[in-house]
């Protein structure tokens, strides 16, 4: 795996050790203009990495550093979310420019790196999310067409194809035990949250019985923090 070195000065010290891995889209235009302004000392945000749709990927924040990726945002407990993960950018215009497909050559270098970080760090599998999963109501990347599924089959990430039914489950009890926090969000905006990432036909931001259902499957995976 080859990695081009563009280093950003946007970084400063972690006080927590790594744990999770937050992926983005960079919502821009292009790839160019995204690796400039996380390199832009005014722009005041950066990531570890990001990842051109052409497979390209670009180191900017040596990994012992805390990037400045994730903003507001909290997942099981944690509300510095910078200096406990790793930051991945995904070249993608993003819901702004219609939310395009990731190409193949960006997702198999998008795992490969991935896997290669998990691995090293030891970041636990429900400890891969997305912005909106850590800040719902207020990011919606990396999208609902990305493909959580895939990373899932290549052991990063949970995935359920086809949850039991759950009477008598309280969903919202479900979505704190997976890591889905309160403080910046409606219940709302965490339902769909949740269902952009498990169930991305279904964003109605409902507590229906196949949001139910996924939610407990998800959470009974997941050991008390």
């Amino acid at each position: 795996m080859s990695i081009i070195k563009t280093p950003s000065p946007n970084h400063d010290a972690r006080t927590l050790p790594i744990s999770m891995l937050v992926l983005h889209y960079t919502g821009m235009k292009s790839g160019a203009e995204a690796l400039a302004r996380l390199r832009d000392p005014a722009a005041k945000v950066s990531s570890h990495y990001l990842i051109e749709e052409d497979g390209r990927i670009f180191q900017l924040v040596d990994e012992n550093r805390r990037a400045w990726h994730a903003g507001l945002g909290s997942w099981r407990g944690v509300t510095d979310i910078n200096s406990a993960s790793i930051g991945i950018e995904i070249v993608n215009g993003g819901h702004d420019f219609g939310l395009p497909e990731y190409p193949q050559e960006q997702m198999d270098a998008l795992i490969t790196l991935c896997q290669q970080i998990v691995s090293h760090h030891n970041i636990a599998a429900h400890n891969i999310v997305g912005h909106s999963d850590i800040a719902p109501g207020r990011k919606t990347d990396p999208g609902e067409r990305f493909d959580w599924q895939r990373l899932a089959k290549a052991g990063l990430g949970l995935w359920i194809d086809q949850p039991t039914s759950a009477q008598n489950a309280d969903l919202h009890q479900d979505l704190a035990h997976i890591g889905y926090g309160s403080d910046q969000a409606s219940k709302a905006d965490t339902i769909t949250a949740f269902q952009r990432r498990f169930l991305s036909q279904n964003l109605t931001g409902k507590a229906d019985a196949q949001t139910c259902a996924m939610a407990h499957a998800l959470a009974a995976l997941i050991p008390s923090p």
